[in-house]
């Protein structure tokens, strides 16, 4: 244990000091009772290392070192990029106190994205668990500055991609494109989970996946317009010269990576945007991501919401409802 030494006296009695450092070395005693001892310790320790985490640069350090890491990978680089950013605001010009930050300094945070309210709740809420951390490990007793203050509104993205401006960029797309189009609105999975599906995800007629984001499983049976898209995706690997267990890959072989994904997917949209006049403003608004949506649409008006949630891999309909489902139901009238 950090800064805990014990020392044999010619008595054989063992004693238990707090090592404090310093020249001349400086110890604290802690006594010869072992479990005193370390109880002793523990205090001592949680006030020293309360002391070094008093600033908010010393617990992003901390967060980042502790926290992040245990993250899905995707997760890591979005909270290391938000804690850059948060330490624009809170160590410049000097790193603030942790019990010196206040409600007041949340609103100044959501003001200063205001423009960006996605970013800004987004910081609130990565700074809200980084402030917790904090009170969990000792290091302050104040309360949660963001208790109260309530986060900007964000419009729901609205936009139904329908099956005529996905053929539109679907036409113009190289082939490892179309196979992640396909794979991704087929199985309603995130880009990242969708370049991520391996041959070996393969297994009892079902496909199957470990959601990177939520860590949500699922297994698609391999049914239907899935079953011929997996039969053609496997004629093309074996066509390659290169091969890789990834389902999503380039015309070599190799595995195609969410980088990659969003250079090609930008290129075939821009390009589907100048070929169909008609359709060049849906087109140019519509993200690789809203193939996720436009599949809990389509499983919702044929199967249901219930269907469309459990694809998803949503434990709550509400979920799937209030950020997925953007065709609204299909109703009767009066008579």
């Amino acid at each position: 244990m950090q800064y805990f030494r014990s020392r044999t006296h010619r008595s054989g009695i063992t004693y238990y000091y707090f090592d404090k450092g310093g020249k001349p070395r400086k110890e604290i005693p802690l006594g010869k009772d072992y479990v005193l001892a370390v109880r002793k310790w523990s205090e001592l320790i949680a006030t020293t290392e309360k002391a070094a985490v008093a600033n908010f640069a010393s617990l992003a350090d901390k967060y980042e070192r502790e926290v992040v890491p245990l993250k899905a990978k995707s997760t890591q680089v979005l909270q290391s990029s938000d804690i850059n950013l948060l330490r624009e605001l809170f160590c410049l010009p000097s790193p603030a106190p942790l019990d010196e930050i206040k409600p007041s300094h949340i609103h100044a945070l959501l003001q200063w994205k205001k423009h960006q309210p996605t970013t800004a709740n987004r910081l609130k809420r990565t700074f809200s668990h980084m402030f917790n951390m904090a009170r969990a490990w000792g290091y302050t007793e104040k309360a949660n500055p963001c208790m109260g203050i309530k986060g900007l509104p964000v419009k729901k993205r609205e936009q139904y991609i329908t099956d005529e401006v996905f053929r539109a960029v679907w036409n113009v797309a190289s082939w490892p494109l179309r196979d992640a189009m396909d794979l991704a609105y087929l199985t309603g999975q995130r880009p990242a989970d969708t370049v991520g599906m391996t041959d070996g995800d393969i297994e009892d007629g079902r496909l199957k996946v470990t959601q990177g984001k939520t860590g949500a499983k699922l297994r698609i049976r391999i049914e239907g317009e899935l079953a011929v898209l997996l039969d053609r995706i496997k004629a093309r690997k074996d066509a390659c010269k290169m091969w890789s267990s990834a389902l999503v890959v380039n015309q070599a072989g190799e595995a195609l990576s969410q980088k990659a994904l969003a250079e090609v997917y930008k290129r075939a949209r821009k390009k589907a945007a100048k070929l169909n006049p008609k359709l060049a403003d849906q087109i140019k608004t519509m993200r690789f991501y809203d193939l996720r949506a436009k599949a809990a649409d389509d499983v919702s008006e044929v199967r249901g919401e219930a269907a469309a949630a459990e694809l998803l891999g949503h434990d709550s309909v509400t979920t799937t409802q209030r950020h997925y489902l953007r065709k609204g139901r299909v109703v009767g009238p009066t008579r």
